[in-house]
């Protein structure tokens, strides 16, 4: 069969004769009629068949006897790529040459301003990704009422990379009398219940079965350890020596690292993933294509419609994660009648992959040897999949977990519980205290301050209620007051990290607001009050309370000997006053590094709310 008997144009034939192509493809022979027809095509075919002219050609001759509105094209063709709708793009070109149809590539990564202008002129022919085409819709710069054709190109591959809902959005903009057109390589369950909804009595056309590797291709697999990777496709490279070869890897930060690998080997290299802007991107592309460079590392981007007929080989770094796209990519090479090879390198971490790879084949695929490589058997690398017995390389795995798991059972955790148990130990000082029957003052009972009162009076507290009586019995008070001072700081100097944590976080609460210094500034006024008078009045004068807490914290072994003795006269507050003023020692112990008496939000304080203030705006 030729074009001329699939009731093609002239004009068409004549670009068709340019372009050296002279007998149609399975595919062609089958959709080109139907769609001339108008019946809606669900169609399936092999990667390299010739699936992007089997809508094109006719589409040409369809939309050649009308004419385009401004920002209401006439037809609209979805790809998932931008690699493949400037593909779709270059195909209208080349086949369009005799016709005066305009369109318009809207893909990302480029000037919005200038498909905006080619919108507002009119286009016949709209080739688009989802994602700018509903960009420019929500601008208000595209109206789709009134598309005749509907395209939507590498359907599984838009359920692969979640365009759905966007589609079924632009399909519901639609006009509901249109003609719809849904290609892939592949036709899962899900692709067929989207056809259900979206096409209308279509005409199934299925060249060969789903899923099937072209017979063009030649398959190979290389089953090595994950460590002698990059050695095998080093062989692999020396070995075949390819014109133009594909290397496929599933990660973005692979394709980086491969890329420099071979660069440093003087091999012409360029990668290709989604990272890179769109310029860059076609022009890698573009030098691929030229022969300027005859290795090109990319990610998947590059596994869907690309029509590079002169690549020779594909190699598969990493084993796809998809079976799906497995024939993607092996489908790049043995395009128009050529002749291509693909390999694939595979650890045992692939074993269920590849086992999902080979079902969907229907059959295995060969094994390669290299020389001065390790190359695994069958069993190493696919044996836990099917229940065989496991090999050396799963035993090092588990030793190796085994090991990592010691390692952490050693770390964090194993410190955590040893903490628990320092602290849990009784203190030298309340084991003594346990064993000779007495009562020892606990941190918690020192940090109550002057809110609590405790039921029974410590030494110190003793030592203050008889200051007043006499000289002797002050220095007894001073003598026990060192004494009780020099138990605290054995048992501060023998509580371990946890308890340091606790004063600093008491001390930080405390000088964190000015609040609870108010709040303590109005317990000491009335003491400080009956004091006023002094000895004139004959009465006792009570001793301003002090933190044990912060005297130990801030090291001041002389506040409880001032407690002992009473208030200082510099210390006594003036007769007009609200707060007393405090001593030298509390002020250089609570001053902040910036000047600031105070950090009223702690360590989250704000930095204007710390600028240095004046003395007496600080209470």
């Amino acid at each position: 069969m030729t074009f001329e008997e699939l009731g093609l144009s002239d004009e068409l034939l004549r670009a068709l004769s340019d372009s050296g192509y002279t007998e149609p493809t399975p595919i062609q022979q089958q959709a080109i009629p139907h769609v001339l027809r108008g019946r809606d095509i669900l169609g399936c075919a092999q990667t390299g068949t010739g699936k992007t002219a089997s809508y094109t050609l006719p589409m040409i001759d369809i939309l050649a006897g009308g004419r385009a509105k401004a920002r209401m094209p006439r037809s609209l063709i979805l790809a998932p790529t931008r690699e493949l709708a400037a593909q779709v793009a270059e195909s209208f070109d080349k086949y369009g040459q005799n016709h005066k149809l305009s369109k318009a590539l809207l893909i990302g990564g480029t000037s919005i301003s200038e498909q905006e202008k080619k919108l507002n002129r009119g286009v016949d022919v709209l080739i688009a990704t989802p994602g700018r085409l509903m960009d420019l819709f929500d601008r208000g710069r595209i109206l789709l009422a009134d598309v005749k054709i509907l395209v939507i190109d590498e359907s599984d591959r838009m359920l692969d990379m979640g365009f759905i809902p966007d589609i079924e959005r632009i399909v519901k903009l639609l006009p509901p009398i249109r003609q719809t057109l849904m290609f892939s390589a592949t036709m899962p369950k899900e692709i067929r219940k989207l056809a259900e909804r979206f096409l209308l009595n279509p005409k199934e056309v299925s060249v060969t079965p789903p899923a099937s590797a072209a017979e063009t291709v030649t398959q190979g697999l290389v089953r090595c350890p994950g460590q002698h990777k990059r050695k095998a496709l080093n062989a692999l490279i020396d070995r075949e020596q390819p014109s133009r070869g594909l290397i496929f890897c599933n990660r973005k930060r692979d394709v980086r690292a491969l890329a420099q690998a071979l660069k440093k080997r003087d091999l012409s290299v360029d990668e290709l993933h989604g990272d890179i802007d769109q310029g860059s991107r076609m022009e890698a592309l573009e030098r691929f294509r030229q022969g300027e460079t005859k290795l090109l590392v990319c990610s998947d981007v590059a596994a869907r419609g690309l029509d590079i007929p002169e690549c020779s080989h594909v190699l598969n770094y990493d084993v796809p994660n998809n079976a799906d796209d497995y024939v993607h990519r092996i489908g790049r090479t043995g395009r128009a009648g050529r002749s291509g090879k693909a390999f694939t390198l595979a650890t045992p971490a692939d074993a269920k992959m590849l086992a999902s790879i080979e079902k969907t084949l229907g059959g295995e695929i060969p094994s390669e040897e290299l020389e001065n490589i390790r190359v695994l058997a069958r069993d190493e690398v696919e044996g836990a999949v099917e229940g065989e017995p496991a090999t050396a390389a799963p035993a090092e795995t588990s030793a190796a977990a085994d090991k990592g798991a010691t390692a952490n059972d050693s770390g964090k955790g194993s410190k955590r519980r040893r903490g628990r148990r320092r602290k849990q130990q009784p203190e030298p000082a309340q084991a003594e205290a346990a064993g000779s029957g007495e009562t020892q003052p606990t941190a918690g009972q020192q940090t109550s301050g002057a809110d609590e009162s405790p039921a029974e009076p410590t030494p110190a507290a003793s030592a203050v209620q008889a200051a007043p009586e006499t000289e002797p019995s002050n220095q007894e008070a001073e003598a026990s007051t060192d004494a009780a001072n020099g138990t605290a700081d054995a048992e501060s100097a023998s509580t371990g990290e946890g308890d340091e944590t606790a004063k600093q976080s008491n001390r930080s609460r405390r000088t964190r607001g000015g609040r609870r210094r108010r709040t303590k500034g109005r317990h000491q006024q009335a003491p400080a009050a009956k004091t006023a008078d002094g000895p004139e009045s004959g009465e006792q004068s009570q001793p301003e309370p002090t933190e044990t807490t912060a005297a130990a914290a801030e090291g001041n072994a002389a506040a409880p000997a001032r407690a002992a003795t009473g208030p200082s006269p510099q210390e006594q507050p003036a007769p007009g006053s609200t707060l007393p003023e405090r001593s030298r020692e509390s002020k250089v112990g609570e001053q902040v590094p910036n000047g600031r008496k105070s950090k009223p939000f702690g360590d989250h304080t704000p930095a204007f709310l710390l600028k240095p203030v004046p003395e007496s705006a600080t209470l």
